[in-house]
């Protein structure tokens, strides 16, 4: 089976290729021409992948892609997946995370048409939800030009599906985080604050707000789903999530209480932080991917949390930074 992952190098990227290696696959990865690609997360595997050069913005690279790697699976992983870029940069956010799914749709249709295609819809679909907890029925209604993208990369893949006859999924995935996510990122920002505090090269975590809620799952667990979603006998949408919901707040007690430190002596609210429309609260009714995928989450809040502060300590202590550039 030949595999094609586009945002290869991202978090959710590099555990697919995990699971797909070890499954024997032949995984091709998409990356972007750039003099600042890092291959970080991919970089204990990157030997045995097959990584092309395409890019989102350019339908020509695409089909010539395709051309070549013949993919029997595409997941479409990549897009502008930071939520506050999106506000300073909307326009970019839809052309990468709208109008590249119907690119990569295109060129799926005009030269792989019976290849299996998984797109990456998020929760941040729901926005201001209308009911709870959400699943695959309840209406969308984004807060943020990232979540208003999705919204358009999930209709289309649906349209495709039904227009073309494609195989077409989305898996509408929660959070799922890792020791793997970017820094920018509020779970990754709490456990490397913590790990930095913990070890001396920082004197306090400034944040934004604390009362939101998310339903946190462990980007390992997630990956499987997306798998199990082309494996069935007809495509459909699945919403992916843990069912549970917890705070920035509870995150970030449970984070410092495993370092054995008082959160409230480090942590500073900063209006920064803010986002111009939050999205308070959301909770996924992941039954149906439990059903009829077998899915099931295996790594629980706290391990997930535990799991993140462990693996930045351990980072931190292996390639100490001086204290001063750390604060900075």
């Amino acid at each position: 089976m030949r595999a094609l992952i586009t945002g290869i190098t991202g978090q959710d990227g590099s555990y697919l290729a995990d699971l797909l290696l070890e499954k024997g696959y032949t995984v091709y990865g998409m990356v972007r021409r750039s003099s600042t690609e890092t291959f970080e997360r991919i970089a204990h595997i990157k030997d045995k992948l097959e990584l092309r050069q395409a890019d989102l913005l350019d339908q020509l690279s695409l089909i010539k892609l395709m051309e070549e790697v013949q993919p029997d699976e595409i997941y479409n992983l990549a897009a502008m997946s930071f939520v506050p870029t999106s506000w300073t940069q909307p326009v970019l956010t839809g052309e990468f995370t709208g109008l590249g799914v119907v690119r990569m749709l295109e060129a799926m249709r005009l030269v792989c048409p019976k290849a299996r295609f998984y797109q990456a819809s998020s929760s941040e679909m729901f926005g201001k939800v209308q009911e709870v907890p959400q699943k695959e029925t309840t209406p969308f209604y984004p807060r943020s030009p990232y979540g208003a993208a999705k919204v358009y990369g999930h209709y289309i893949t649906i349209n495709y599906r039904e227009s073309y006859d494609l195989f077409a999924v989305s898996g509408i995935l929660f959070n799922h985080e890792s020791p793997r996510r970017g820094k920018e990122f509020v779970t990754r920002k709490i456990s490397d604050g913590v790990a930095r505090i913990k070890l001396g090269l920082a004197d306090e975590l400034r944040m934004g707000n604390l009362d939101a809620e998310r339903d946190w799952g462990f980007a390992g667990d997630y990956v499987k789903a997306m798998w199990l979603m082309l494996q069935q006998d007809e495509p459909d949408n699945y919403v992916i999530a843990t069912g549970a919901s917890h705070s920035v707040r509870q995150f970030i007690e449970i984070a410092f209480a495993h370092a054995g430190l008082d959160w409230q002596k480090y942590v500073k609210i900063d209006e920064r932080f803010l986002r111009p429309a939050e999205v308070e609260h959301l909770t996924g009714d992941s039954s149906k991917a439990r059903q009829t995928l077998g899915w099931r989450p295996e790594v629980d809040f706290e391990g997930l949390v535990e799991m993140m502060v462990e693996a930045d300590l351990q980072r931190l202590k292996d390639s100490p930074e001086p204290a001063a550039a750390a604060k900075a």
